[in-house]
């Protein structure tokens, strides 16, 4: 078989891969031409590039899809970078995402420094607002449009703090981030893996501050903000804590299982306690539907056993998850 060689470049260092020359496909450009320039690498089955192929030759033209192996170099030229990015998502993992502005456009938006902040419930969302983050919601489990995401960044100012609050979410503000650098707007995804390390960044954010030092304080104020929560068991599974059962209660620290229980507020006991152990001078509740006794309990059993410690209770209203846990 005839093999072709494929050349990566990123952040000024080649990357060589042969692939089979029949996986590359080419649509010639068209006379209209296309606004932006999508680049990216994704990991993805044979039968889902498939399927990306014929959606990225729908959205524009200059096609380029390259790989082998489960590992593909993506290129087209669309009219709108976020259709591309996303489809990519739903085919497979996308990272290094490079996207260039094509066509002339003038920034339109607001100016100063903000902060857009994702949020997965409305009580979340009403959080973020109050300590002045303009909100991009999604339903739990799901990632916000890249289109939405964009329009808050250009909306929020000429210097912009992505608080994605979910490491899944990543990619799209990063890409989000990259058409409005392209826009002039001057943006920093910050690394909030979680709803808490969000609210704690935006404890911090003083809008006064010069930009670059604000996205530090901020980007400190998560670092320093260990995350948790409490999730139900929907089907059996080996974790980490052991097998759980359809039914049972998780305690998470850091994204990995850590209890396996019967209630959530005996669960949530048992992850703060834990989280504790590691040091920390302030907990920060966020309750989902129905979770407020839990939460109550919680708060006796820290109030009985570490008078030192802080504690507060936000109603989050988020589906999916009764308690979000932060310690700081």
């Amino acid at each position: 078989m005839l093999e072709t060689l494929a050349t990566v470049v990123t952040g000024g260092a080649a990357e060589h891969y042969e692939v089979p020359a029949p996986t590359s496909r080419v649509t010639p450009m068209t006379e209209a031409g296309a606004g932006y320039e999508v680049m990216y690498l994704l990991d993805a089955g044979d039968r889902a590039v498939a399927a990306l192929r014929g959606e990225l030759d729908a959205m524009g033209d200059s096609l380029v899809v390259v790989g082998g192996d489960g590992l593909w170099n993506v290129h087209v030229h669309v009219p709108e970078a976020g259709p591309a990015v996303e489809a990519g998502i739903r085919a497979g993992r996308p990272y290094r995402i490079r996207i260039t502005y094509l066509a002339e456009r003038t920034h339109k938006g607001g100016s100063g420094s903000g902060v857009v902040a994702v949020a997965a419930g409305d009580g979340i969302a009403a959080l973020f607002e109050e300590c002045g983050a303009i909100v991009v919601r999604r339903a739990p489990g799901t990632c916000p449009a890249l289109p939405a995401l964009l329009a808050a960044i250009r909306q929020a100012g000429d210097e912009v703090a992505v608080l994605p609050n979910d490491d899944g979410v990543r990619a799209v503000a990063a890409a989000a981030a990259e058409i409005a650098r392209e826009e002039g707007v001057t943006v920093s995804v910050l690394p909030t893996e979680a709803t808490v390390q969000g609210l704690a960044a935006l404890a911090v954010h003083d809008p006064l501050r010069r930009f670059d030092d604000d996205v530090v304080a901020m980007t400190d104020a998560a670092g320093h903000t260990r995350s948790g929560h409490v999730t139900v068991a929907d089907k059996e599974a080996f974790t980490s804590a052991g097998v759980c059962r359809p039914g049972d209660v998780l305690g998470l620290i850091g994204g990995d299982v850590a209890v396996i229980g019967e209630s959530v507020a005996g669960v949530a006991v048992t992850v703060v306690d834990r989280m504790l152990a590691g040091g920390g001078e302030l907990v920060t509740l966020v309750t989902g539907e129905g979770a407020g006794e839990a939460a109550s309990e919680v708060e006796r059993h820290v109030a009985g056993t570490r008078p030192d410690v802080d504690l507060v209770v936000y109603d989050g209203e988020q589906g999916g998850y009764p308690l979000l846990i932060g310690v700081e």
